[in-house]
């Protein structure tokens, strides 16, 4: 696959080979059917059992409990924060603010009711998170919001939280890169195309206590319990993202779970980030060390000018994506699941020749 360049995009993410060449085979004619997919009626004998095995993989890959529902919805990570305030904002909802995706979300549950910032990484122009045991919450809220990765920013929280409150979850960038316990969160949300697959699908995990706290009266279509007792299928879902979904999933299981995927996600990451750290300061990165993701990775190099031609040389050497968010600034590399180890080889390699010549 030499014609394929190294794409360092924060989102859609690269997809694992293996799994686009076997939607290739499969896209006119899925496994004999005499069709494709993305012509099938989702509630037909064949795309209920891609939509089954899909599930299956997920609950297999993640260890999702038997008392949790999985949802494959669509609206992206943007919907749910409107939809789970809609859903579960009753009395009052803790926001844990640790960069750009958390403070869209603090937003849209300001829209719905009292929505309060437990804490805020701001003034430290988001490049950490908090730990958990320090945050301050007061009475029990209906919940409390965390987004688990920054994208923008490139901070994680790299652990799940030890709190005894109902925790919701934005994994979007983060999702299936490491082992977690489903059982420590009572809602996790994250759109497929980071890790999981196309984009137009968005994967939740929803604890069954918890869906019983819902308001009644919503409508149908932002409605967790109408999609759950419909099973993702109130109306015609996404049935192509599904599927890739499915193969992605059986992808990581065959590599040998999520165990060999953190595993092989650290070796990539930390090639960047020796590139940044061995670079006597010519490159900063953003996120504090005890913060860093393992998925984004910013950093900026001494000036703009320097900037942009980094940008263009590693264009030129089919290295794609690498601008950094506007708000941050510098550059961005996203690793995501599917990113090949041979790329952030490359990626570093370069950095260290680019310092040389120009630092």
């Amino acid at each position: 696959m030499s014609e394929r360049i190294l794409n360092f995009s924060a989102g859609p993410g690269a997809i694992p080979v293996p799994v686009l060449e076997r939607a290739r085979d499969e896209m006119v004619n899925w496994q004999g059917a005499g069709m494709s997919v993305m012509e099938m009626s989702h509630r037909g004998k064949a795309f209920l059992s891609i939509a089954q095995a899909t599930e299956e993989a997920a609950r297999k890959l993640m260890g999702i409990p038997s008392n949790y529902k999985v949802l494959f919805l669509q609206g992206g990570a943007s919907l749910q924060f409107t939809m789970l305030a809609n859903a579960f904002l009753n009395t009052r909802a803790e926001f844990v603010v640790t960069g750009a995706w958390g403070q869209k979300a603090l937003q849209a549950g300001k829209m719905v009711g009292e929505s309060h910032v437990t804490w805020d990484g701001k003034a430290h122009n988001y490049d950490r998170a908090p730990k958990f045991d320090s945050l301050d919450i007061d009475s029990a809220p209906d919940f409390v919001h965390i987004t688990m990765n920054e994208t923008i920013q490139g901070v994680d929280f790299l652990t799940d939280p030890d709190i005894n409150e109902n925790i919701v979850c934005d994994m979007s960038s983060c999702i299936a890169s490491r082992p977690f316990d489903v059982s420590k969160y009572s809602l996790i949300y994250a759109g497929a195309q980071k890790n999981l697959g196309p984009s137009g699908v968005t994967l939740v995990i929803l604890s069954e206590d918890f869906l019983a706290t819902q308001k009644e009266g919503l409508h149908p279509m932002l409605d967790y319990r109408v999609q759950a007792e419909n099973e993702s299928m109130y109306n015609t879902p996404p049935c192509w993202g599904i599927y890739v979904m499915g193969l992605v999933f059986q992808h990581w299981l065959d590599f040998g779970g999520l165990e060999a995927v953190a595993a092989h996600n650290e070796k990539k990451a930390k090639l960047i980030y020796d590139a940044i750290d061995g670079s006597g300061g010519f490159y900063r990165g953003h996120a504090q060390p005890e913060n860093r993701s393992l998925m984004n990775i910013p950093f900026v190099l001494p000036d703009e000018s320097l900037t942009e031609k980094f940008l263009a040389e590693t264009k030129a050497n089919q290295m794609v994506e690498l601008k950094g968010h506007r708000s941050v600034g510098g550059c961005r590399a996203s690793v995501y699941n599917a990113f090949p180890m041979e790329g952030a080889k490359a990626l570093a390699d370069f950095m260290g020749h680019f310092a040389r010549q120009n630092g």
